[in-house]
């Protein structure tokens, strides 16, 4: 964690970066010092325009930022990174797989818990499919997944229709572009189905249109320019809000939380002024649709990254959200304990009574011929 410290002792500002390189120590350290200079630049916005905390919001730790940051890297990421060294040696970087059941009882949403009854949507080994978002249409379940060969190492959006018995069919494409796509939040809006997947290697944020649902689809309009992943929509107080992470230019693409706002989905898209509202890697990438609990509490599942990227996923309750200020509360982790064989998961959504998740299987990989 870094402190960004006012007076020696009133800490105004926090950081966790996100280490995605762990196989280098040097990759690795550049992560983190990415945030740092992101955690800098947000504190000086924030004193600019008179938007500092005016109490500590932590009690500083009594050491200088070169030994908090020293100690704490040295204590216990260093050692991550040589275990991550060994494990891609051995494994696929990645080889997601995606769950899938129907039930009418209360989903991981309310529970907290993965729980039983899960299926897992069938991959010949050779692609992988992750970042499920279900949708209704006509009485007819689909799932839209991002559908990654490992082999072009570049991810397409691909549909899995269900049938009456709820049977998944053949994944089939139904978008591609010169970019990877990813993450495709599929919804209904003003009589229109729309699909807003990740495009964060283009460096903009595409809004499709379905000109023939569920394989046609057209892009409409750009909303966000910039390295944005996972952007995940929603509705508050009639206003259209947009909660993603943003590269930032350098650093891990899943620790530093942006929201924007429009009146309209077309826009204009404006940037919240507290933006980055945080930089956490525990809570920053939104990993699922908002949902509306049985207790009446909005959710945000999102991406903890504690253990690495796609180690896990917790639920924040939304405690405020306007043009002045958003908050979220601390994650509160997902019980993977059930019949999911990857409690390792980084999505969570459902549509009706069909939920979805998705979990990392620990695909070796295959020896050289001789």
């Amino acid at each position: 964690m870094i402190e960004a410290v006012l007076d020696k002792k009133t800490v105004v500002g926090l950081a966790r970066p996100m280490v995605d390189k762990r196989e280098s120590t040097a990759l690795g350290t550049e992560d983190v010092f990415a945030r740092a200079v992101t955690l800098v630049q947000s504190v000086a916005r924030a004193f600019a325009a008179d938007r500092l905390p005016r109490e500590a919001i932590t009690e500083t730790h009594g050491l200088g930022e070169r030994g908090r940051f020293t100690s704490a890297y040295l204590g216990a990421a260093l050692p991550r990174l040589g275990r991550e060294a060994l494990r891609r040696a051995r494994f696929r970087h990645a080889h997601w797989r995606v769950g899938y059941r129907f039930t009418d009882a209360p989903g991981v949403a309310d529970t907290g818990k993965l729980g039983t009854g899960w299926s897992v949507l069938p991959d010949q080994g050779d692609h992988f499919y992750a970042d499920p978002f279900p949708f209704w249409w006509r009485d007819q379940p689909f799932v839209f997944v991002e559908d990654y060969p490992h082999a072009t190492g570049k991810a397409v959006i691909s549909v899995v229709p269900f049938d009456a018995d709820g049977i998944p069919g053949a994944p089939r494409v139904v978008l591609e572009e010169a970019h990877h796509l990813s993450y495709p939040q599929v919804f209904e809006r003003d009589g229109v189905i729309w699909m807003l997947p990740e495009a964060s290697a283009s460096g903009k944020l595409t809004l499709y249109r379905a000109s023939g649902f569920p394989d046609g689809w057209i892009a409409e309009a750009v909303l966000v320019e910039g390295e944005i992943s996972d952007a995940t929509l929603f509705e508050h107080e009639g206003m259209l809000w947009l909660f993603a992470t943003d590269r930032d230019g350098h650093g891990s693409t899943s620790d530093t939380l942006v929201v924007f706002s429009a009146p309209a989905l077309a826009g204009p898209w404006r940037p919240h002024p507290a933006n980055p509202i945080l930089i956490d890697h525990r809570m920053a990438r939104p990993g699922g649709a908002f949902v509306l609990d049985r207790g009446g509490s909005v959710l945000l599942p999102v991406q903890d990254g504690t253990l690495g990227y796609g180690g896990g996923l917790g639920l924040c309750e939304l405690l405020q959200l306007d043009e002045r200020m958003v908050r979220l509360s601390p994650p509160r982790s997902i019980d993977a304990a059930g019949d999911w064989p990857y409690p390792k998961i980084h999505t969570l959504n459902r549509a009706g009574r069909l939920e979805v998740i998705d979990g990392i299987a620990a695909v070796r990989k295959r020896s050289a011929k001789k």
